[in-house]
């Protein structure tokens, strides 16, 4: 029923979507797709009666592809929010909520740094190679938007750090990038098990002390040392 709120999915044609039960319905005559990107605008909408949420899952991922709703209501959302932006209030507003995203970046990047150092625990006399690689994984799993592990907030911190620094060398230490992995279920999770082993033994060497050929070391390399 229009009237109901509901979660949904693209549905086979134009103006169709998929319930979570797999009905095939019709969207609503004079409803129109608000596309995602503008949370403010999206959340009013929503919140001034039903419509309808699209989602779309591809792998283990779940993109937001717009909200239905009265084609009337998105456009006096829109028209009021426009209002209210140009406003000294509201541009103040936001500056304040732009500085507390970006202290609060920063206090997690930091985090999360100290996160990735504590999980390689190297030996003091390869120190500056932890400092080095705790850098290079932070900045690239960090960032806002970059869909990482680092992003989660399901699992630990330190879960998180341990995920990431493998994930980054399975990228930058091994042939991951470039193999021809067979379309077999379970194969491709296969080899990255495989290859987190030879992480995980490479970077044991390090945290022992243990002698090793930096000139050699696909770690060291990759990150130019």
């Amino acid at each position: 029923m229009p009237t109901e709120t509901r979660i949904v999915a693209p549905g086979p044609k134009p103006f169709t979507v998929r319930t979570d039960k797999g009905d095939v319905l019709k969207v609503p005559k004079g409803w129109k797709l608000l596309p995602p990107g503008d949370a403010g605008v999206t959340r009013r909408v929503k919140a001034r009666g039903p419509s309808w949420t699209m989602k779309e899952k591809k792998g283990r991922r779940t993109f937001s592809r717009g909200v239905w709703a009265p084609g009337d209501r998105i456009a006096k959302v829109k028209a009021e929010f426009e209002v209210e932006r140009g406003t000294e209030g509201y541009a103040k507003k936001q500056a304040a909520a732009a500085k507390r995203r970006e202290k609060k970046q920063a206090q997690y990047v930091e985090d999360f740094t100290v996160a990735i150092v504590q999980f390689l625990d190297f030996d003091d006399s390869y120190s500056m190679l932890a400092t080095a690689l705790a850098k290079a994984v932070s900045e690239h799993a960090t960032p806002v938007g970059s869909g990482t592990v680092a992003r989660t907030q399901r699992i630990p911190i330190e879960r998180r750090a341990a995920s990431a620094v493998i994930a980054w060398m399975r990228h930058q230490t091994t042939a991951y990038d470039h193999m021809t992995i067979p379309r077999v279920k379970g194969k491709r999770r296969e080899v990255r098990r495989m290859l987190a082993m030879e992480s995980k033994q490479l970077l044991s060497r390090y945290r022992t002390g243990a002698e090793v050929d930096l000139k050699k070391c696909p770690l060291a390399i990759a990150l130019g040392l």
